[in-house]
């Protein structure tokens, strides 16, 4: 693995032009197919094999034309203080509405507020609901025009008037997210390699990297059907790993040259030390995204895999455009340890320089091993202790900003309606097998009337055929409670027993059962998905580290690290901690997503921050040194990179925290705490206390397993040469 890497960076420093021209010609090429690709609609979200899907796939063959996946909107209104929205002038106005609303070439139906049982009982809120025939990303702003003109007539009579549902569903935007996150990473890369040239290149190859990445996913996103959200996540995972490995290699190319190569061999040889880490680094976090298929929720997946191919062209750009770089950059880029005479370099030094902070904090640690892992583990356990308490749901409006529309509707429609009239379940009786449909209808009502927790039952509405119908029940309670999923279980015991009674199915689908679906869904493939990805994980580093106890070490590690951090989100976005901070308007259930998507990413990115330090600590082992020794060393080499690495990665996933989007809002933040605990906590302290106290034990490998594992090479032992070996012997000596 070395020596191939070490030629490949050699052959890029060599042949820049060519390398940089390919990498500016693909940019060029993905950017033209994002320009000409047509605009993507709404990703679409299914969840095969949950009864809410199989309900909503069934009303799209029953009920033909209905429009089943189509826009929404909810035009609610409500009357002045004192007035009724069943006064004559405030009804005319409403019915004005409603006429202005049918006109669109884009509507389906619109329900007359009067005629639907639309008006709330103490007379002051009404709403009319607007059916589309096209999706809420594919709605024309024409469309979208006329709605919100409709609602601000309405408005100028002397009425409220808010509007609910997907059809002014808007793009997430993440505000100043990027700009943020590049800026401090400037700051930090400035900070750490005394150089603006040097600060500069990692920032350039990542935006190149992802900028082929989102371009190639906006120019595909029609075509693989890819949501807004995809490309979001991936610039966010692919900035952060592509300003990480690019720094990785910097740092080791100027440590090469600082012990007097040449360029180009010294960029060889950071290509084939750093280069073969970031290899593996990249392979555990495409293991780990790809691995998010195993739930089999398409969306999740795509996401999964658009994020991976990201990190893979991070990967490749480590390897290949950098070196390029390095030689275009010349002796602009200085040795390890010199700064740019406009930071401050080329002056003589005062007096001896003194060991580095992280040679100090690992001597430390070494010296005081089981307190600090003591702390370690104590710290991250308090910080996880809210992870018990978690909660799983999927975001709806009453969890946007009240500055919204949206949220305003909610707010009203609960105000006039009850709080479960946000989230209406749909039951879909197929009495296609039954003898007497119309009476099975009759008795799926009658059951559900029964169950607790159960507001208003409307009577079924069967299809032409006459062989299904569908039956709306209002809970009592908000979409996201508990005791709504309890309603829900409850519908579907009902309906078994009705299905042993007459053969008929008693499904119930709508948004409300399709999030409880899909909570349940995520919580049953969380533990296979674990399996998997740390699995495969903790076999590659077998390989990496020829070693049983460390890999080991390193997933003990990250499930720490994880678990405080979904801790720190269950106190924030759930229970209320420093809300206000962090922008959280509403507080409630835990994203279902966010668990598994967090444990896929911060698996990945941990393994990137072992891999990275841990090596180094290696290398000086198989060159030699003590097991405590080669613990300092790796400190001394890779402490200050690695820092840098992590406070860049945090400040590109908070940046995110700003975003409009409730998940990726949550993502951002919870990202930015796992890389907190797992990069200052677990690598920085659990990591080399536990080193110091396993000693050569560390290293251990069974004879056989060692003669079976492929040899990769990740510390660059085949590019040693004789001079190199002599250099190590000496240095042993000194010690």
């Amino acid at each position: 693995m070395a020596t191939l890497l070490y030629r490949l960076g050699r052959f890029a420093f060599r042949r820049r032009h060519f390398t940089a021209l390919f990498w500016v010609a693909l940019l060029a090429l993905a950017g033209a197919g994002a320009a000409g690709a047509p605009a993507a609609g709404n990703s679409s979200f299914s969840i095969p094999g949950t009864e809410a899907q199989k309900a909503f796939d069934l009303l799209e063959e029953r009920f033909p034309g209905s429009s089943a996946d189509g826009a929404t909107a909810r035009v609610v209104f409500k009357a002045p203080d004192g007035g009724k929205m069943t006064d004559a002038d405030h009804r005319a106005t409403v019915e004005k509405t409603v006429g202005e609303l049918s006109d669109g070439s884009e509507v389906a139906r619109v329900t007359d507020p009067y005629e639907g049982g639309g008006v709330s009982k103490d007379g002051t809120v009404a709403y009319a609901s607007v059916s589309y025939k096209v999706s809420g990303m594919e709605l024309e702003d024409s469309s979208r025009d006329a709605l919100e003109g409709a609602a601000e007539d309405a408005r100028d009579a002397g009425l409220t008037v808010e509007i609910g549902g997907d059809a002014l569903q808007a793009v997430p935007h993440t505000g100043a997210a990027e700009v943020i996150g590049i800026g401090v990473a400037a700051v930090v890369l400035v900070i750490t390699f005394g150089s603006l040239l040097a600060a500069g290149l990692p920032l350039l190859t990542a935006i190149v990297g992802v900028g082929i990445g989102v371009a190639s996913i906006t120019a595909l996103a029609s075509t693989l059907d890819l949501g807004s959200t995809t490309s979001i996540l991936a610039s966010m995972i692919g900035l952060a790993v592509g300003i990480d490995y690019a720094l990785f290699v910097v740092s080791r190319y100027r440590a090469e040259l600082a012990e007097g190569r040449e360029r180009e061999e010294a960029a060889g040889r950071a290509v084939g030390t750093a280069g073969s880490a970031v290899v593996f680094a990249g392979l555990t976090v495409v293991i780990a995204l790809v691995g998010l298929s195993v739930v089999n929720i398409p969306m999740l997946t795509k996401m999964g895999v658009a994020a991976a191919g990201t990190v893979a062209l991070a990967v490749l750009i480590a390897l290949t455009l950098i070196p390029a770089l390095l030689g275009y950059a010349g002796r602009r880029v200085r040795p390890a340890g010199e700064k740019s005479k406009l930071l401050g370099g080329g002056r003589a030094a005062k007096k001896p320089r003194r060991p580095n902070m992280g040679t100090r904090w690992a001597s430390f640690v070494v010296r005081r091993p089981v307190a600090v892992l003591l702390l370690g583990v104590v710290g991250l356990g308090a910080a996880a202790v809210p992870a018990a308490s978690l909660e799983l749901g999927l975001p709806d409006d009453g969890s946007q900003s009240t500055s919204t529309t949206q949220r305003r509707a909610y707010d009203l429609l609960s105000e006039g309606f009850g709080p479960g009239f946000n989230g209406p379940l749909v039951v879909v009786v197929d009495a296609k097998d039954s003898d007497d449909p119309k009476a099975v209808f009759q008795q799926a009502g009658d059951d559900i009337k029964g169950l607790d927790n159960v507001v208003n039952v409307s009577p079924a509405a069967p299809n032409e055929a006459g062989d299904t119908a569908t039956i709306t029940v209002i809970p009592d309670s908000k979409p996201s409670s508990v005791t709504t999923e309890d309603l829900v279980h409850d519908i579907r015991d009902t309906g078994a027993d009705i299905k042993a009674d007459t053969e008929a199915d008693v499904l119930v689908t709508g948004s409300t059962a399709m999030n409880i679906d899909v909570s349940q869904k995520l919580n049953d493939a969380l533990v296979p998905y674990l399996v998997l990805v740390v699995g495969l994980a903790f076999l590659l580093l077998i390989v990496v580290f020829r070693s049983i106890l460390v890999p080991l070490k390193a997933a003990l590690g990250f499930l720490l690290s994880v678990l405080a951090a979904l801790g720190a989100v269950v106190a924030v976005y759930q229970w209320g901690w420093l809300s206000g901070l962090m922008g959280v308007e509403e507080t409630g259930p835990i994203m279902s997503m966010m668990p598994i998507f967090m444990v896929g990413v911060v698996f990945g990115l941990a393994m990137d921050y072992e891999v990275f330090l841990v090596t180094r600590m290696r290398e000086a082992h198989v060159h030699g040194e003590k097991p405590a020794q080669a613990v300092v060393t790796g400190f001394k080499y890779s402490a200050r990179v690695v820092t840098a690495a992590a406070v860049i990665m945090m400040a590109v996933f908070s940046g995110f925290i700003g975003s409009s989007e409730q998940m990726v809002k949550m993502i951002g933040f919870g990202l930015a705490v796992a890389v907190l605990f797992d990069a200052f906590v677990v690598r920085m302290a659990i990591v080399p206390a536990v080193l110091a106290l396993l000693g050569d034990k560390a290293w251990w490998l069974p004879k056989w397993l060692d003669r079976i594992l492929p040899n990769v090479d990740v510390e660059g032992e085949g590019l040693r040469t004789e001079d190199d070996k002599k250099d190590d012997n000496r240095e042993l000596v000194r010690a």
